[in-house]
């Protein structure tokens, strides 16, 4: 259940971090593809704690 932690702790918890227009990556600033990696990352957490929980027999 720790994973689901992950997407709160990337879209809130950095945010202070990562507010900043440059540098760019892939042409993106930088706040607009830490976004992007995030709500990509966001499923992949939510299928790892889906997984354990099924391994633990919960689901």
């Amino acid at each position: 259940m720790l994973w689901l932690l992950a997407p709160y702790v990337l879209y809130l918890g950095a945010l202070p971090l990562v507010n900043r227009v440059h540098p760019t990556v892939f042409g993106l600033p930088f706040l607009l593809f830490w976004m992007v990696v995030a709500t990509v990352l966001t499923p992949v957490a939510v299928w790892l704690a889906w997984r354990g929980d099924r391994r633990r027999g919960r689901a």
